[in-house]
């Protein structure tokens, strides 16, 4: 239901915008979010934004550089990452969930495969 592209090798300094687009028949309904997860870690949040757009969250140390924006009539869902560094390599993945709380505790019911971001010095 949610497949991530824009994924690549870029260097430090760039920016990439990940998109995720979903089958999912209503997306108006539904929150959505940015995990990633970097080798040996642990999967983590980059953000989320509520079904309407109108709220947000980011990982505190990612404000300012990622953002996160939803298109409710071309089901689409994006990341734009600013200013990248070799810290942000990682596998990317887009989630969604109707609950907010289930989202942004890292249990959405909703994911995609994964695309690799790869940030060279």
């Amino acid at each position: 239901e949610l497949v991530e592209s824009g994924g690549g090798v870029v260097q430090a300094g760039d920016s990439l915008r990940l998109s995720c687009a979903t089958s999912i028949y209503t997306l108006l309904d539904y929150n959505m979010g940015w995990f990633r997860q970097a080798p040996g870690k642990e999967r983590e949040l980059v953000g989320a934004i509520d079904w309407n757009g109108h709220n947000d969250y980011y990982e505190p140390t990612l404000k300012g550089r990622f953002f996160i924006s939803k298109d409710n009539v071309n089901n689409m869902v994006y990341l734009q990452m600013n200013n990248l560094k070799p810290e942000d390599t990682a596998i990317y993945y887009c989630a969604g969930d109707l609950n907010w709380g289930r989202l942004v505790a890292g249990w959405p019911e909703n994911w995609g495969q994964g695309t690799q971001v790869t940030v060279s010095s």
